[in-house]
């Protein structure tokens, strides 16, 4: 798989879910095989701070949605990762997921990949939610190929940012011209 995303939102169809897939459907319309996980209906527990992972080189903690997600981020070319902004930052769910990636940190499993990152907010906090997503893309060393800012609170508000869906088609195009240059 090429092309993965993955909206952190707990409306599984909400807005940042809505730009996501605006991304994607342009990349799958240009023949590049994309993938979308919400993880709305993920049960994603918080890392513990154990330190196992340390000497394991994978998470300790079991018996959640985890572990199949990160398979598909070590699966991808290309991750498109996003978040609604809860009190000016991501929202916990996803936040868990990122602090879980603690344990592919030490052998950098991550690193080499390419990202874009997606924040919605209701009015304001898009810049520090994204700051969130691009620290955690920084530190596990995926290559940065742009960001979507938008704006929306009730579902498919997002529609109506002309600006964040102009930069969704703008970073799609972006992903596809990195994955099938013209000749």
């Amino acid at each position: 798989m090429k092309v993965l995303g993955i909206s952190g939102s707990m409306r599984a169809n909400g807005n940042t879910a809505q730009l996501i897939n605006v991304i994607l459907d342009r990349v799958k319309e240009a023949g590049i095989e994309t993938e979308y996980i919400s993880l709305a209906d993920k049960e994603i527990r918080p890392c513990t701070g154990c330190e196992v992972c340390r000497t394991a080189k994978w998470c300790a903690t079991e018996d959640d949605d985890w572990a199949s997600i990160v398979d598909r981020i070590l699966e991808c070319e290309v991750l498109v990762l996003g978040s609604p902004t809860y009190y000016y930052d991501v929202n916990g769910q996803l936040k868990n997921f990122i602090d879980r990636t603690y344990s592919l940190y030490h052998d950098r499993r991550l690193a080499g990949r390419k990202a874009v990152a997606v924040t919605v907010c209701g009015d304001r906090g898009c810049e520090r939610a994204l700051g969130t997503l691009e620290g955690f893309l920084n530190t596990h060393e995926f290559a940065y190929l742009g960001y979507v800012c938008g704006k929306g609170s009730a579902p498919g508000d997002i529609r109506r940012d002309e600006r964040a869906m102009q930069k969704a088609r703008d970073v799609a195009g972006t992903i596809v011209n990195l994955l099938q240059p013209s000749d």
